[in-house]
């Protein structure tokens, strides 16, 4: 009984606290999140935020540094360039869709028309459908050989997701904010604990990245899955490890998620493809 008290003291906390939360604007949020892990980590630069743990792990940074001149994406950049500019069957390429190549760092956006967000993935597959292509598979694939191109032409260029004043993009805005606060799973665990709480710390044998620069560097090739995937797919999986039902790639709910979290890393530059464990 005790337990069940205080498990609902808690869940009203942590409820008021997301509400309060809420009320402050994007831009206020921007400079917290941002302040707080330059405060947290003072020896790391702001603009090496952008390589996740290993801006804050000198051990590991060595190791990746290591791997990634002889990256093992390499090969996915060549496929992807040539998947980018092979053309349709109506004789079209993508970039009729997307002018050039290197536009990583322009998305997710806010769709004023259709009041939704628009990923890197589904403007890939809105490029496809109006060429009348069939649609790629969101995590893994095609889709990420095409975006690993992509990431690599943008590489240098400076993240600057927009936020418009417009209710329907505030919505997007604080659905992810929501979710990346929010606890869930058996583990009864939120994003926030291990990438902002416990940022630094050790999980069992690996170190917890700071979500400052979280998504400037995809996709990205990890050794567990020992090939590239999608920021939805990383999502998947960590919903999987707190043992919560994860959400479909390219749900709302996951595009509300990569929307905040991208705009959280405004001001780094983009640096994908990379290596992550």
């Amino acid at each position: 009984m005790r337990k069940t008290i205080y498990t609902i003291v808690v869940s009203l906390i942590t409820s008021m606290i997301g509400t309060l939360a809420l009320a402050s604007t994007p831009t206020e949020d921007l400079k917290a999140f941002q302040q707080y892990y330059m405060d947290r980590f003072p020896d790391t630069p702001k603009s090496d935020f952008n390589n996740g743990v290993y801006s804050i792990d000198a051990a590991a940074r060595e190791t990746f540094e290591s791997i990634e001149e002889f990256a093992p994406y390499e090969i996915d950049i060549e496929k992807g360039e040539e998947l980018y500019h092979k053309p349709f069957a109506n004789g079209g390429t993508y970039n009729d869709c997307f002018g050039e190549p290197g536009v990583r760092h322009l998305y997710p956006q806010f769709d004023s028309e259709t009041g939704k967000i628009v990923t890197l993935e589904s403007a890939i597959n809105d490029c496809r459908k109006a060429a009348g292509e069939k649609k790629l598979k969101y995590k893994k694939g095609t889709i990420a050989e095409l975006t690993a191109y992509m990431a690599y032409e943008s590489r240098g260029n400076v993240f600057d997701i927009k936020i418009p004043n417009d209710p329907r993009a505030l919505a997007h805005y604080n659905r992810g904010k929501r979710h990346w606060y929010s606890k869930r799973g058996q583990l009864n665990m939120a994003c926030a604990d291990c990438h902002w709480t416990n940022a630094g710390n050790m999980l069992r044998a690996e170190r917890l990245g700071p979500a400052f620069g979280h998504m400037t560097h995809f996709p990205k090739y990890r050794a567990k899955w020992g090939n590239l995937g999608t920021p939805h797919r990383r999502f998947a999986g960590c919903n999987s490890q707190v043992r919560a039902k994860p959400f479909k790639a390219q749900s709302d709910e996951y595009k509300a998620l990569e929307y905040f979290l991208t705009y959280m890393g405004n001001g780094l530059e983009a640096n994908g493809p990379a290596t992550r464990k």
